[in-house]
């Protein structure tokens, strides 16, 4: 329970603090919320303190320094401003991963603005769902494209900036209906769980091993789990086991215990090796590495790990990580790992996280129903002037990769959604750069192009992707209209997603959005929600509000 803070030692009674001090007092001298209260709002002081002006938060720096001094994030700068003339093509691997978002969330339910390293805009934006009812399908592909181009909300008063949408959503497929399950295809699933002491605390391995059992109640008959553990040594502490054989399987999650040190290299191939033992042909071969990310022992050295993962990866066994907790949380490495092993990334803050990663989006999470994704934007110099990609940066190809089928790409999930944002600046507009004196000589084409074409299309857009089994990508294509339209007549799901890129950027203090704030960003995301009610009836996007509330009062900006 919390102490008083009269009781705490060289601290000077409360009569006489400011109400700033009051909240930060009473805040430190609290207990940490149980995993499942994450979610909810920030407890204020009782009712006679009155709610006091927060002051502003000074950010670690964004790799490898945090509060709890352990925690390890890529650096990635914001992609710039391209000038088109010099850059007229886009190219980047699609990235359905989450952890980003629950790791953000986490941090504003317990009072503190994330170090931007922690922050990637591209994940904060594909962790809701979106139904793309604009979106059409093309040929034969497994899912749809949604297009669509607004008024950005970021550029100044003198400029005409536009925000355009590029939506993925794989339909069509039964995997992706939730009352399903048993269209899913069998499953050798491996846990490979972080038992070592780093993993003690009640927010590690007691939510994992939580997490497990929600899973493993999802299994049948078909599939089948194992268990490796690792700390100072690795073990299986489950061999090979039939999905309905539950009791048994909860028995193996229920007795593991922290303590040790770790050895990630050993463990994950003997990881590897019990995946390989129950390799299902045409089924899901994967491993799940729960962990909070701490490789002290072994391999530690994150292109070694990639090798490991990537050359298992070809032989058909997958690899999602599971981060917890924070202290020794190695963000680099899990959201790598998981990009190169063709599986997820998710962060694990609560149970409620838990479900719905293991429960109501099973299917997203385990199936994939195209591989390789690629997107590829050319734009029209004739038209557009300059552009940027919003988040991505790690996942930014060149031009080239785009026909190279041995270039990885990010997988689809049955029913996942997907968006990329750009934002473009008109020709004949106030942009980055100034004009130019003497004209281009830069500009090719590698088409024949009408004049016609050239004034009504902003760019063109290509989606390379190949089949869940292998063999040759398959190329799509359309082009981007050059008509636009008002942010508040814009589709719902454009107008939500365009509310989170702007509180991520603004997270990340990205210079590009001038004066957008995070209030501005609750305010756009109500009303999407309150045109369309029924987009969040799992309420991900009213608990997004939230945060923008909590990351409004932390930042001191009202």
């Amino acid at each position: 329970k919390p102490r008083h803070p009269d009781t705490l030692p060289n601290t000077p009674p409360v009569s006489d603090m400011n109400s700033a001090d009051r909240f930060l007092v009473l805040r430190e001298s609290a207990s940490p919320l149980p995993s499942s209260e994450l979610h909810s709002p920030i407890p204020l002081p009782s009712s006679d303190i009155q709610a006091p002006i927060l002051p502003s938060i000074v950010r670690p720096e964004p790799i490898g320094i945090t509060p709890e001094a352990g925690d390890k994030y890529q650096k990635n700068a914001a992609n710039p401003v391209h000038r088109t003339t010099d850059m007229a093509v886009s190219t980047l691997s699609i990235d359905t991963d989450t952890g980003s978002y629950a790791n953000v969330r986490r941090y504003l339910n317990e009072g503190q603005l994330p170090p931007v390293g922690a922050v990637r805009v591209e994940e904060l934006i594909n962790y809701f769902n979106y139904e793309f009812d604009d979106g059409k399908r093309i040929a034969n592909a497994p899912f749809v494209v949604a297009t669509e181009v607004v008024d950005s909300p970021w550029d100044k008063a003198d400029q005409d900036n536009k925000i355009i949408k590029v939506g993925i959503k794989a339909v069509d497929n039964s995997w992706s209906k939730k009352s399903d399950k048993q269209s899913i295809p069998p499953a050798n699933l491996v846990f490979l769980v972080d038992v070592s002491g780093s993993m003690s605390s009640r927010d590690k391995l007691a939510l994992a091993q939580s997490s497990l059992k929600l899973l493993t109640e999802q299994m049948r008959a078909q599939d089948s789990i194992s268990i490796v553990t690792y700390s100072g040594s690795t073990s299986v502490a489950l061999s090979a086991t039939s999905g309905d054989q539950k009791a048994k399987i909860l028995a193996a999650i229920d007795g593991l215990n922290a303590s040790g040190s770790t050895n990630g290299e050993d463990a994950l191939k003997l990881a590897y090796r019990q995946a390989e033992q129950g390799l299902k042909k045409d089924g899901i071969n994967r491993i799940m590495m729960l962990t909070d990310g701490d490789f002290n022992v072994g391999i530690s050295d994150v292109d070694e790990m990639l090798d490991l993962v990537k050359a298992n990866r070809d032989r058909g066994i997958s690899l999602s990580t599971v981060g917890f907790g924070r202290g020794n949380l190695n963000d680099y490495m899990m959201e790598q790992m998981a990009d190169n092993g063709n599986g997820n990334y998710s962060y694990i803050d609560s149970l409620t996280e838990a479900k719905k990663v293991f429960g109501d989006e099973l299917a997203a999470t385990f199936n994939t129903v195209a591989k390789d994704v690629k997107v590829q934007v050319e734009f029209n110099p004739d038209v557009v002037s300059e552009w940027r990609l919003i988040g991505y940066e790690n996942r930014v190809l060149n031009e080239q990769d785009f026909n190279n089928d041995k270039v990885d790409a990010g997988e689809l999930g049955a029913g996942k959604a997907v968006i990329a944002l750009f934002e473009i600046t008109p020709k004949g507009q106030k942009g980055l750069y100034s004009e130019r004196r003497y004209a281009d000589s830069t500009t090719t084409t590698t088409t024949n192009v009408t004049s016609n074409q050239k004034a009504n299309e902003l760019g063109y857009l290509k989606i390379r992707y190949k089949e869940p089994t292998g063999g040759d990508s398959i190329l799509i294509n359309q082009p981007l209209h050059n008509a636009s339209h008002s942010l508040d007549k814009a589709n719902t799901d454009t107008q939500f997603a365009i509310s989170v890129a702007g509180f991520g950027q603004r997270l990340t203090q990205n210079e590009y959005i001038n004066e957008w704030q995070y209030n501005d960003s609750s305010k756009l995301a109500t009303s999407s929600i309150a045109r369309q009610p029924n987009s969040d009836l799992d309420g991900t996007r009213r608990n997004f509000v939230i945060l923008t509330e909590l990351a409004d009062a932390l930042n001191g900006t009202k």
